[in-house]
Formats: C-alpha cells, sequence, structure tokens
C-alpha cells in the first residue's frame, strides 16, 4: 500500500478541520493506490479509505466503486454520491441496497482512447483481410488479397453514447463508411445517424461489420440475437466491446457455425471470466479478449472525480450523471 493510503487521513483516524468526509473505494480488478495518490493532489481534505478497511462507516459519504458485491452499500447511511469506475453502470442498476444518491459513470479522454483504439484494431483487421493472412501464414502460402479502398467498408455502431459516438466519428475519420444507430435521435459528424425503427432494416441489412456499443439495460438484455444476425448479409463480422449479456450467445455461436457470420472480434461475454468448455475458445473464426478494450485511467479520470464530489459537496449535481430507470 502507499503512504496516502496507510496514511492517518487516509485510514480514518485523523479529520481535517476543513474535511470532505470519507470516500470508500472498491474494485477486485483496480489498485487502489493510484486513484488514492491522484485524488489526494486534488482533494487534499478527502479521507480516501480502500474497502474493507473503512474504520466507521458513517464517515463515508462518497463511493468509488466497480462492481460492489451485493449488499456493499447497506452499511453507508450517510452516503451521498456513488462513481463507477467505469462508463457500463449496469452494475449499480436494480439493486437493493442502494439509497436514493447521485451516481456518476466516467468519462475520461484515457478511457475513450483505449476504447477508440480496440475498436480501431477489431475494424481494420477484418478490413484488411488480416484473418485471411494469419491463416495463410500457418500454412505458409504467400496469399494476395487486393485492398480494398477504406469506405468501400461499411461500418455499423450500435448505440451512440459517450464511447460510441467517439468510436463512429474517429471510424468515419479513418475513410469508413459509418452508419450509427440509436434509440433516441443523435448526430455524430461525418457518420449516417438512424434511430426510426422503420430504418432498422436499412441499418442492418447493409454493413459488412458491426460493433454493439450499447449499455446492459433491461431493455438490451438479449437484444442482439438470431433475428438480427440473419438481418446482416451473409459473411458480416461483429464485434463486442460492450457488455457479453447484450447478446444471446447461443444465436452468435449458431450464426458463426453456419456461416452467415463470417467472424467475432469479442471482448465481453455473459460469463467471465469465459468458461474453458465454451465453444468459441475452438472456433477459428472468433478472436477473444479478456474484458480489456478499455480501463479507466486514474489520473485523468481523477479530475471529474474530484469535480463531482466538490459539486455534491456544495448541493450540485455531479459529472456524469446517470439515470438508474434507464441504465445510463
Amino acid at each position: 500500500m502507499s503512504d496516502v493510503i496507510n496514511s492517518p487521513v487516509a485510514r480514518g483516524q485523523g479529520r481535517p478541520a476543513d474535511d470532505l468526509g470519507a470516500l470508500v473505494f472498491y474494485s477486485e480488478f483496480d489498485e487502489p493506490e493510484p486513484w488514492a495518490e491522484a485524488l489526494q493532489q486534488l482533494l487534499p481534505a478527502l479521507d480516501f479509505r480502500v474497502h474493507p478497511d473503512i474504520g466507521n462507516p458513517d464517515d463515508v459519504r462518497y463511493a468509488l466503486v466497480w462492481r460492489p458485491k451485493p449488499g456493499f452499500f447497506r452499511d453507508f447511511k450517510n452516503i451521498r454520491l456513488v462513481v463507477n469506475l467505469g462508463a457500463g453502470v449496469d452494475s449499480l442498476t436494480n439493486r437493493d441496497d442502494l439509497p436514493d444518491v447521485p451516481i456518476s459513470r466516467l468519462s475520461d479522454p484515457g478511457m475513450v482512447a483505449l476504447m477508440r483504439s480496440y475498436v480501431h484494431f477489431a475494424v481494420i483487421r477484418y478490413a484488411r483481410d488480416m484473418p485471411e493472412f494469419e491463416r495463410a501464414k500457418q500454412r505458409r502460402d504467400w496469399h494476395y488479397i487486393h485492398p480494398r479502398p477504406l469506405h468501400h467498408t461499411r461500418v455499423g455502431i450500435l448505440g451512440l453514447g459517450a464511447l460510441g459516438a467517439a468510436v463512429a466519428e474517429s471510424l468515419a475519420g479513418l475513410g469508413f463508411d459509418v452508419r450509427g444507430w440509436d434509440h433516441a435521435a443523435k448526430q455524430v459528424p461525418s457518420v449516417t445517424c438512424f434511430h426510426d425503427p422503420k430504418d432498422w432494416q436499412r441499418f442492418v441489412g447493409e454493413l459488412d461489420i458491426l460493433v454493439n456499443m450499447m449499455p446492459l439495460t433491461p431493455q438490451t438484455r438479449k437484444f442482439i440475437g438470431a433475428e438480427l444476425f440473419d438481418r446482416l448479409p451473409r459473411g458480416a463480422k461483429f464485434v463486442n466491446a460492450s457488455r457479453g449479456e447484450v447478446v444471446e450467445e447461443d444465436a452468435l455461436v449458431a450464426a458463426l457455425r453456419s456461416g452467415h457470420l463470417g467472424g467475432a472480434t469479442l471482448d465481453v461475454f455473459e460469463n467471465e471470466p469465459l468458461p474453458g468448455d465454451h465453444p468459441f475458445w475452438e472456433m477459428e473464426n472468433v478472436y477473444i479478449t479478456p474484458h480489456l478494450a478499455s480501463i479507466t485511467v486514474p489520473e485523468m479520470a481523477s479530475r471529474d472525480v474530484a469535480e463531482s464530489i466538490r459539486r455534491v459537496h456544495q448541493g450540485q449535481d455531479p459529472l456524469h450523471r446517470i439515470d438508474p430507470r434507464k441504465g445510463y
């Protein structure tokens, strides 16, 4: 543990006169030290505590969490703000232990840049026929495929929230023909955007690559299934960098096995880690990464966290507040 986390203030053993109260940090995936150090620089009066070493839970006014376990919030009677350590807030909705307080997601430039880089990789890999060359190398085969202009590749982004819109705009900037779909009307530079249900078939039926960027909500759970895959042109590719539960995995396996889908790049899954006996592991047309498309960068995101704490301390709304009823 860093000196910041082990300090009397961070452990709740001393309280500065201008104290903001305590923040509890919880994540099984993120290290607390970078967050403690960054927030200590920005908010010296903030008492940073790492679960389970929380001291008196009544001191806690803020929570910085990723996928907190069931019942996590029951001990914190004075909590005033919950900040999610990422963009997807599905683990903070429909809970019975969370009081009616503002919930914020993070949206830092580092997270956006990492997500863009992941989707760029996946889309370019398909657009430039890299899977074919990977297989050719295994055969020691000098297999030439004439490159296609990028604007001949039609990429659909399903979900135009903060990350989806950033991905769509950046792919268009690279030269791809980019279309986007969202439940609400959106405008993204150089991207053809759809939201009217009567345009659904036009959107899905003309794609070479479909990228899922939808959040997980009650409305989007299992949204991507056999019907959607059947509407895609034969040979289309699928990229999932959002949430595994948005996809019907059995339908995806069937579409890949039949050849209707030409390939899939999957970063997220219904069950994580992906079980060793899952069919995806043995499918040559599936590229698997272990839920790392994007992460929060503490030295960048801590500024938003600090500003949200300041605002709530002053009786204002935090940055990037989400609506738990909608799930985003």
